[in-house]
């Protein structure tokens, strides 16, 4: 067997994200091997189970990738292991899956990948960054998505519940936990252990770096009042494009000049309205086609036209569209501009054929994401979480990750 060696330069990025580097990537999605859609990129260690990457080059040519895997700490910048010491086998893969598209009039090239293999094993819990890059050259990254890797030796309960302190008690969610560590050996939890909380599978709001509050024999406890508390945010909005020949919720016009196009309806902020509970998708995107028979080849994309009715917000910010679609990052072709004459939000963006959902988001001067005039915050929102429980492997010196709990609000733990 021929075996791939590879050295990267893993201080040119300082911290890993999901990125694409290419205007011409599209649908990029990293998840369980599947037959339903679980957006979290959790593998268990030695636990058989594989990921698989998604995505579309927007035109009809076949490129030669290959990707690797790099172990990052807890807060993504690489680690300091070498890859053999988290890798089994080849460091370097290729991707061979690929198929161009039939029958649409956004000509793209697809491409499929799921790892890991037999010859490239991960050997060591944490997170990892994937690289995508072109022959064999490692500085010409075409995308990088962040998958975790998990090494059950804890237990862990959980409860999402209104936030305590008054001020928040409206518009915040708070999630108190234990973490049961019995059997595994942690010389100072207070140092050695570190937590991260997700909502919604987002990096961009999560809390890092969540020390225990009190330990009591084998069990942390983190239940505090003011670090783990998230903005409700809102139920998500949504249109769904899975026909583009057909009638469609939340969109009221559909034609074709050089692609497809769908007009969403004009939506209105929801700053200032009483909370509703409806059934949502939390920000995800489910890729189905209902007017062919493969998504992968012959799902067509549309440029999606997104308007919202609002007051003039540019004193205070940017106004963006936001969720999965977007990579749960303020990206430059979703950011909305605003027309006084209408008083109105708009963007455009070219999207594949899917079910989608989403936020209006403001941000702010300083940069944060702000839901406050675009969505409001509600602590009766349904929100997912993710609890990540990482401890510094002190003989190797880096980041394990030895447990993980998915929660949502309203699930009752058992």
């Amino acid at each position: 067997m021929f075996l791939w060696i590879v050295t990267f330069p893993i201080k040119a990025q300082t911290v890993y994200d999901n990125t694409s580097f290419d205007a011409r990537i599209a649908t990029v999605i990293l998840q369980k091997d599947l037959a339903i859609y679980d957006p979290l990129p959790l593998l268990n260690l030695n636990g058989g189970d594989r990921l698989k990457l998604s995505f579309d080059i927007l035109e009809p040519v076949n490129e030669f990738f290959n990707y690797s895997i790099i172990h990052c700490d807890r807060n993504w910048k690489p680690s300091d292991l070498q890859p053999m010491e988290y890798i089994s086998g080849n460091t370097m893969g290729e991707i061979t899956d690929f198929k161009f598209s039939t029958n649409t009039y956004q000509k793209y090239t697809h491409y499929n990948l799921n790892f890991p293999t037999s010859d490239m094993e991960i050997t060591k819990s944490g997170n990892y960054a994937l690289l995508i890059y072109r022959n064999f050259d490692e500085t010409d990254l075409v995308l990088t998505r962040r998958f975790m890797v998990v090494d059950n030796q804890t237990t862990i309960e959980s409860d999402i519940k209104t936030a305590t302190l008054p001020e928040f008690r409206f518009s915040h969610q708070e999630v108190d936990f234990m973490v049961n560590y019995e059997g595994f050996d942690i010389p100072n939890p207070f140092i050695d252990v570190n937590v991260t909380i997700l909502q919604n599978n987002s990096w961009n709001n999560a809390i890092y770096d969540l020390k225990p509050l009190f330990v009591n024999n084998n069990q942390l406890s983190y239940n505090y009042e003011d670090k783990n508390v998230f903005p409700g945010t809102n139920e998500f909005r949504f249109f769904d494009i899975r026909s583009l020949r057909f009638f469609s919720n939340n969109v009221i016009k559909k034609y074709t000049d050089s692609v497809q196009n769908a007009v969403l309806a004009p939506e209105e902020t929801r700053a200032h309205l009483n909370y509703v509970r409806w059934l949502d998708y939390n920000g995800k995107r489910e890729i189905i086609n209902d007017d062919g028979a493969n998504i992968s080849e012959d799902g067509d994309y549309a440029m999606i036209h997104f308007n919202m009715k609002s007051n003039d917000l540019r004193d205070m910010g940017e106004v963006y569209v936001y969720g999965e679609l977007t990579d749960w990052q303020l990206q430059e072709n979703f950011k909305m501009k605003y027309w006084p004459d209408y008083g109105m939000y708009s963007t455009s963006a070219l999207l594949k054929q899917s079910y989608y959902s989403y936020h209006f988001v403001l941000k702010d001067k300083e940069g944060n994401i702000d839901y406050t005039f675009t969505e409001g915050n509600h602590q009766e929102t349904e929100n997912d979480y993710t609890i990540l429980i990482y401890h510094k492997n002190v003989f190797y010196g880096y980041d394990e990750l030895i447990g993980a709990n998915v929660r949502n609000s309203y699930t009752v733990q058992d």
